[in-house]
C-alpha cells in the first residue's frame, strides 16, 4: 500500500518535471509557480518526497525506486542551450585535461600498416580540429561540420558540389569575396550565378531555372542587413531540388539557426562572432544530413584546406563564451542604432533591431537577436565624408573584418565590397557614405561619445572645405 502511495506521489513527480522542461515552472507538486532554477526546483520535490515517505525509504526497495525516478527525471529536463555548450566540450578520457589540448602534429603513429587510432595524418583528421567541428555541429543543430583555413575556403567547399552547367541564385547585397569567387573563379568554370533580392520570395522564385541547383543566402546581409525567410525560400529549394545555404556570420548560432529553418548548409567566417578575439582566420561548414557531410568532408581533405590545430583550440576558446558576448555585442548595438536612428547627420540606419527596419518583424520570428553590426549612410552621400568620418573615430578601430570585442568601423565602398562594380554596389544598396560597425564589448556609453565626436569632426572638416573653396573662388 506504501508503495502505491509513494508511485502515485512519484507519478505527479513527473507531471511537474514535465512543467519545468515545458516552461521552466512548477505548479503541480510544490503548490506555488516559481521560477527558480530547475535544479533548485527539483531538489524542494525531494525534500518534499524525502519528509513524507522517509519512513518508507528504509525499505530499500523503495529507496532505490525513488533514486532510481529521481535521476530519471533529472536526466529528462533539458539544459539551457549555454549550458550544453559548455559540457559539449569534452573532457581529455586520458589526462582528464578540461581544456581541450593542442595536437599539434603532423602525423600519427601507426599500429601496423592501415591499422590507427582513428587518425593518421592531420590533414585527413586531428583531434583539436575534430574536437572544434563537433562542437559547431551541435550548435547549429546539423550532422556534420567541418572546418576551414577561412570563411571563402568553407564557401569553395560548398561550390565544390556544383559542377559546370550549374547555376546559383545568390543575394544581390553579397559579401565581396564571395562576389569576387563566384565571378572571377567559379562562372570560368561555366557555373553561372544570378543576384536577386531575396527578400522577395517571389524574385527567388522567378529566377529558378532546371538548372539551378544553389539557393546562396545571407540573413543578415553584408552590409545592409537585409533579412531573408529562410523557412519560405527552403521549401522553394526543396521543390525545386536544390541545395540551400545559409551564411550565418553576422547572426551566429546563438541567435539563428538555419537548420532548424530548413537549410541544406550553414557557412561561417569563423574568424569573426564565433572565434571572437580577432585572432584567428577560420571557415566552417555545417550540413544538415550525414551523407551532405561526408562529401564536404571529402573536399576539405581534398583541398587540404584544413584549419591548424592551434586556430582550432583559438576556435574552441572563443565559442566557450559565444552566448554571453553575443548578449553584450546585441545590446550594445541596440543603443547605438537607437542613438544614430536620431542623429540630424544620419540619413539611414540599418539594423533589424529598429521597429523601422522592414525586416524586423521576420527577424524576430527567426532569430534570438539582432546581432552586432549596424550600418548607417550620412546625408552628404559622399566616399569624402564616409572617409572623414571613419578615420575620426577613437574607440571604433578603422579596420576589415567584424565580431571582435573590440568595436570596429569600415567603409565598404572602399574595403569589404571594393571588388564588386560601383553600379551593381549601388543598385544593392551599398551608397558611397554607407559606413559599417561592429560594435564591440565596451561600455555603449563610451561607444556612443565617441561616435559623436566623428559627427562633430566630419562637420568640421566639411566647414574647413567649404572656407578653403571659397578663399580659393575669391583669388
Amino acid at each position: 500500500m506504501a508503495l502505491r502511495y509513494l508511485s502515485n506521489h512519484l507519478y505527479l513527480v513527473e507531471k511537474g518535471a514535465a512543467s519545468i522542461r515545458d516552461t521552466g515552472k512548477i505548479s503541480q507538486i510544490t503548490g506555488f509557480a516559481t521560477t527558480l532554477p530547475k535544479y533548485i526546483v527539483l531538489k524542494l520535490i525531494w525534500l518534499q518526497v524525502s519528509f513524507f515517505y522517509a519512513p518508507l525509504f528504509l525499505i530499500s526497495s523503495a529507496g532505490t525506486l525513488f533514486n532510481q525516478f529521481f535521476h530519471q527525471i533529472l536526466n529528462q529536463i533539458k539544459m539551457s542551450n549555454l549550458t550544453e555548450l559548455i559540457h559539449s566540450i569534452p573532457v581529455d578520457p586520458q589526462t582528464g585535461a578540461i581544456a581541450v589540448p593542442i595536437y599539434q602534429t603532423s602525423t600519427f603513429v601507426q599500429e601496423a600498416p592501415g591499422v590507427n587510432k582513428g587518425y593518421d595524418y592531420a590533414r585527413s583528421n586531428n583531434p583539436t580540429r575534430e574536437a572544434a567541428e563537433h562542437i559547431i555541429a551541435k550548435l547549429e543543430k546539423g550532422a556534420v561540420a567541418a572546418a576551414f583555413s577561412s570563411g571563402l575556403a568553407a564557401i569553395d567547399a560548398v561550390i565544390k558540389l556544383l559542377k559546370s552547367g550549374d547555376e546559383i541564385i545568390a543575394v544581390d547585397d553579397i559579401y565581396g569575396g564571395a562576389f569576387r569567387l563566384f565571378h572571377k573563379v567559379y562562372e570560368k568554370f561555366g557555373i553561372k550565378v544570378t543576384y536577386v533580392d531575396t527578400t522577395d520570395t517571389n524574385a527567388v522564385l522567378k529566377a529558378i531555372t532546371p538548372a539551378t541547383r544553389l539557393i546562396w543566402l545571407e540573413t543578415p546581409t553584408n552590409p545592409t542587413l537585409k533579412i531573408s525567410d529562410i523557412a519560405a525560400i527552403s521549401e522553394i529549394a526543396k521543390a525545386h531540388h536544390c541545395l540551400l545555404c545559409v551564411d550565418n556570420t553576422f547572426a551566429s548560432p546563438v541567435s539563428q539557426q538555419p537548420i532548424t529553418l530548413g537549410a541544406d548548409l550553414v557557412v561561417h567566417s569563423a574568424t569573426k562572432y564565433l572565434g571572437g578575439h580577432s585572432d584567428l582566420i577560420a571557415g566552417v561548414v555545417i550540413a544538415k544530413t550525414q551523407q551532405l557531410g561526408e562529401e564536404i568532408k571529402f573536399y576539405q581533405n581534398a583541398t587540404g584546406a584544413i584549419l591548424s590545430p592551434f586556430d582550432s583550440f583559438l576556435l574552441i576558446r572563443g565559442i566557450e563564451t559565444l552566448p554571453l558576448r553575443i548578449r553584450q555585442h546585441n545590446a550594445n548595438a541596440q543603443i547605438v542604432a537607437g542613438y544614430l536612428s536620431k542623429h540630424p547627420a544620419v540619413d539611414q540606419v540599418f539594423y533589424p533591431g529598429l521597429t523601422s527596419h522592414p525586416g524586423h518583424e521576420l527577424a524576430k520570428r527567426q532569430s534570438k537577436g539582432f546581432g552586432g553590426i549596424i550600418s548607417f549612410t550620412l546625408k552628404d552621400d559622399s566616399i569624402e565624408a564616409a572617409t572623414t568620418f571613419v578615420t575620426s573615430t577613437k574607440y571604433f578601430k578603422l579596420a576589415e573584418s567584424l565580431g571582435g570585442i573590440k568595436s570596429l568601423v569600415s567603409h565598404p565602398a572602399s574595403m569589404t565590397h571594393k571588388s564588386i562594380p560601383a553600379e551593381k554596389r549601388i543598385a544593392a544598396g551599398v551608397k558611397d557614405s554607407l559606413i559599417r560597425l561592429s560594435v564591440g564589448l565596451e561600455e555603449s556609453d563610451d561607444l556612443l561619445a565617441d561616435l559623436e565626436q566623428a559627427f562633430v569632426a566630419r562637420k568640421a572638416a566639411k566647414e574647413q572645405r567649404s572656407k578653403e573653396y571659397c578663399i580659393e573662388s575669391l583669388n
